[in-house]
């Protein structure tokens, strides 16, 4: 007669906590501490003003008012007033309010771009090494 609601959890990564390698979460997660390594979700994930994420980020949304380093590929991701995202990204819409900041490069398709131009510069470098 009812029916029954799946529970999606919440992870919270407290602040003062320290996280490192391949974490997926199932549902909505906020990051307060620092995490570093190769991180999936399937929902929401959201970086607090004393959150720390650097590694590569594979979520539906990102919300960021912390501090984001790294390979990121998301559906969407706001950067609020006081968010940094440094790195690359594939998404297919992103918001950025006053006095947030992007530093580094956007595709709109995949991540497998990003992929090519890690080759593409690896072999720049090495033709000026050689050369």
């Amino acid at each position: 007669m009812f029916g029954k609601k799946k529970a999606s959890g919440l992870t919270f990564v407290a602040p003062g906590t320290k996280l490192s390698g391949e974490s997926h979460f199932a549902g909505e997660a906020l990051i307060g501490g620092e995490v570093f390594g190769k991180i999936s979700s399937t929902g929401k994930i959201t970086i607090e003003i004393d959150g720390y994420v650097d590694g590569e980020l594979n979520c539906d949304e990102l919300k960021v008012a912390g501090h984001f380093k790294g390979k990121l590929k998301c559906g969407k991701l706001n950067i609020t007033s006081t968010g940094t995202v440094e790195g690359e990204l594939a998404c297919e819409s992103m918001e950025i309010f006053e006095g947030g900041q992007f530093i580094g490069i956007r595709v709109k398709e995949d991540i497998a771009l990003l992929n090519n131009f890690d080759s593409q510069q690896a072999e720049i470098e090495g033709e000026l090494q050689t050369g």
